[in-house]
């Protein structure tokens, strides 16, 4: 099997195997998926955690809003009535007003918390070190055990309008977020491989040959983005080792230029007197002081 390390920029996101017969189109599909779904995890967490804190997201219409404004336009959070953590909760109220500020208790706290602490893991960049690759499999475990998470810490399941509940069932709507750029559509995704794309009509093994056992660098980017910068030639690590030994270099010829030019008279092929101890037996100076 072929590994694949799949970068975005200058940054390693994770790896993948696949093998060289696969058609570049259907390459593209299988990274984009996975690529994806590391960013849908990675916004439910971010969710999960402000869901920790302040209890489940506001309607819309009371968003933002005060208490007092709330109280005056006789608002109600009808859903945040309906949807109560299991457990109880304490009232932890938002800052940014988000959020209903009813906190689960702190073993339902605790749930959700391992729980982010173990998709993170799965779906880690740290993987990639660690020469783990990441599967679509892989991927929609660490999706069910977030939504297993919400069902405990939430039997009644969270508000419609809730982010987390939108994307657990795909009904997230990014348009206008950050998260909306940082997505990348099959149909306009690109792989590129040492410069070169890897045009969708043809095959992987088209451009990396035919050899299984193999270990290429591939980058993703979106059409119109152009060809991404190729990889250095030596790595970062590689190059600070070099970086290391020509200061060391340099340090050592500075101390050659401060050596005077006699300074070899200090040298023990340079004393007079060693031939004279070596016919006495003395290979050293041998000094007397007083008792």
């Amino acid at each position: 099997m072929v590994k694949l390390v799949v970068k975005r920029g200058d940054e390693d996101q994770f790896l993948m195997e696949t093998t060289v017969s696969i058609s570049n189109d259907e390459l593209v599909k299988n990274v984009c998926v996975v690529y994806n779904g590391r960013l849908k995890i990675s916004r439910i967490c971010g969710e999960l955690e402000e869901l920790a804190k302040h209890g489940t997201l506001l309607p819309p219409n009371i968003m933002g809003l005060t208490d007092e404004q709330v109280e005056e336009l006789k608002l109600k959070d009808e859903w945040g009535e309906k949807c109560e953590p299991s457990g109880g909760w304490k009232m932890n109220p938002d800052p940014v007003g988000r959020r209903n500020g009813k906190q689960p208790n702190e073993k339902m706290q605790n749930i959700i918390k391992k729980s982010i602490e173990e998709v993170k893991v799965m779906v880690s960049k740290k993987q990639v070190n660690k020469n783990v690759c990441v599967t679509q499999k892989m991927v929609q475990e660490a999706l069910d055990i977030l939504k297993g998470t919400v069902m405990i810490v939430y039997p009644m399941n969270l508000p419609p309008h809730d982010v987390i509940r939108q994307e657990l069932e795909n009904t997230e709507d990014l348009t206008g977020t950050q998260a909306s750029l940082d997505v990348i559509d099959v149909a306009i995704a690109q792989l590129w491989f040492s410069g070169k794309e890897l045009l969708k009509n043809k095959k992987l093994l088209d451009f990396v040959g035919k050899n299984e056992k193999t270990k290429i660098i591939v980058k993703l980017t979106k059409m119109g983005q152009g060809p991404p910068a190729r990889e250095p030639v030596v790595s970062e690590e590689e190059r600070k080792q070099m970086m290391l030994h020509a200061y060391r270099r340099q340090e050592e010829l500075k101390k050659l230029e401060q050596d005077d030019d006699d300074e070899y008279l200090n040298a023990s092929w340079a004393d007079s007197g060693r031939l004279k101890r070596a016919f006495q037996g003395l290979s050293t100076d041998v000094t007397w002081r007083p008792k």
